[in-house]
Parts: C-alpha cells; structure tokens; sequence
C-alpha cells in the first residue's frame, strides 16, 4: 500500500492568504481500517551556525531554536475502512488564520545556514498494531498580493569603475605598472521576477582578458546571543566575456535570478538574508592556470573585482 499528496497547483506555490487544496491518494489491494486522516501543515525559519562563522564560539553551535511561523493540523476524515484500489481523499487548509497567526509568512528560502521551508503532512493513523500511513511534501510561499510593491520597480542603477588604483589586493606587476579601466552600469534594486540588468565596458588593458564573470552571492546572518554569525556563500556565476575583450565595446548584464535561493532581503531581528554581487575580471596569467579551483571571494594577483549589494523585492 502506498500514500502520497497531491497539491491543486503543479507549482506548488501559494501566498499567505490562500488556501492550500489538494487530495489523498490511497492505493491499497485490500480495504484497512484506520482511527482518522489528518492533514498538518507547518512552517518555520531553521537557524544553523557552522563552525567557521565568524564571531561565534563553539559552545553555541547547533543549539538555535527554529522560529515557528505556522502550524496546523485539520482532521479530513473520521475513523472508517478504505477500500481496495485507489482512493483519494480531497482536503483544504487556510494557511493564515486572522488573529491567530501573527508570525510573518517569509518566502521559501533554502540557504546555508538559514532556510524557510513549509511543509504538508498526511497522516492516516491505524492504531498501536499498525504503523501510521505518512506522506509529506513541501510547498513554497510567495508574499501576498496585498503586500506587494503596487508597480513594477524601476532598477536602480549605480555606476561603477574597476581600475588597479580601486583594488585593496596585491596584483601582479604588469597589471599594476601598465594599468587598466573598466567602467560600467549595473542594477542594484531588482524584483525577483526581473534579471539583473546593465552593462559595462573595457576601456583599458595592459594585459589581455581571460574572461569577465558576474557572481551573486547570499549574505546569511544569525544573532547567537550577543553576537552575529554571518557567513557568505556564492549562489551562481554568470560569465560576461569570454577571452580577450575589445576595448570600448559595451557588453550587456543580463543574469536570470535562481528560484529558492533567492528571496525578497529580509532584514528581522534574529536573522537576517542579504545579496550582494561582485563584477570579477580575470587576466590572462601563468599563475592562474596553476589554480583551477579559486574561491571567488578570495583576490588573487591576476583578479580585478567591484563588490556591490543587492536589493532584491517581489513587485506585481
């Protein structure tokens, strides 16, 4: 016999003020007996430090209690028998109860250290000499409608310039001798369901390109007592240029947005989720080839880079 759920959307994305819809799907060769289906859902923000994170000592690891957003449980049928073949059992939720739930319903977000999950659970319970039929499955959260910025945002965006005067890193001697100038445009307030926008341009190099990269990363922070635990972690890098780039040719941003791993910037008190993105160019160099594996936090000699942060929103 077997037990799974089935949700009303193929996407599985619902906001606050729906309902979450969907079935039981039993399927059994002889009828059971059973004391009752129940349907619980459940929400809540997983705190984690890892050892590494900078600022907290070891006592506090793993002992973060996760924040409860929701939880509830509604009986969709009483005790009875179901039959052999396929039986499906339909059942409705409310995610948010007015006047009960006063947690805030943060979108889906899985991270490193932090993650936002809601959950879905049936449970057919058959008493103590039978082992309870389960099922779960996840759903995702957006924000509500009502809470949405009322018109599309236009993208903010900020001018910047990469030279070797800029980098606070050694760079290699004809890099800093010869020099080079990069300038450029790149949005730093985005909706989710908008790319990454802009553009830039090299307008000098004494050493030849190896390629010009754009990588988006999260910025995780916990408060563990009286400290904050913040750890860094790169999401996905988007190349921009590939080899050796013309001078003066304006190149186009464009960078799609990751679902789950991103979410709207979410400054609460006991956590917070920021991004920000970092513009890397890389020179051709001896020294590069020796070091396939580079952390793109890391400078390096042969490595130009401008940091940004990111602001990121759900817009109508």
């Amino acid at each position: 016999m077997s037990v799974e759920l089935k949700l009303s959307r193929s996407n599985r994305i619902y906001r606050p003020s729906e309902t979450l819809d969907g079935k039981i799907i039993v399927k059994t060769e002889s009828p059971i007996s059973h004391n009752g289906v129940r349907v619980t859902i459940k929400g809540s923000v997983n705190l984690q430090v890892r050892g590494g994170s900078a600022g907290v000592i070891e006592s506090y690891y793993g002992v973060i209690k996760p924040i409860p957003i929701v939880k509830r449980t509604v009986e969709v049928g009483s005790s009875g028998k179901i039959g052999p073949g396929t039986t499906e059992i339909p059942f409705s939720v409310i995610l948010r109860q007015p006047g009960k739930d006063l947690e805030r319903f943060y979108e889906t977000f899985h991270g490193s250290n932090i993650n936002i999950q809601y959950m879905v659970a049936a449970d057919i319970t058959r008493g103590y000499l039978h082992k309870t039929l389960s099922a779960t499955m996840e759903f995702i959260v957006e924000s509500d409608k009502v809470d949405l910025l009322q018109r599309p945002i236009s993208p903010e965006m900020v001018i910047f310039y990469i030279t070797q005067d800029t980098q606070r890193h050694a760079l290699l001697h004809e890099l800093k001798s010869g020099g080079f100038r990069v300038t450029g445009k790149v949005c730093t307030q985005c909706s989710l369901s908008d790319p990454i926008s802009g553009e830039l341009t090299v307008e000098a190099s004494a050493v030849p390109i190896h390629s010009i990269d754009l990588h988006l990363f999260r910025v995780e922070s916990i408060l563990v007592g009286e400290k904050i635990a913040t750890e860094t972690s790169l999401i996905q890098t988007t190349q921009i240029a590939d080899g050796d780039v013309c001078c003066n040719l304006t190149l186009p941003i464009h960078v799609i947005l990751p679902r789950l791993v991103t979410c709207p910037t979410i400054l609460a008190g006991p956590f917070s989720i920021e991004f920000k993105i970092s513009v890397v160019i890389s020179f051709k160099s001896e020294l590069s080839k020796s070091q396939v594996k580079v952390d793109p936090r890391t400078p390096r000699l042969w490595l130009a880079m401008e940091t940004l942060p990111l602001e990121l929103v759900r817009s109508k």
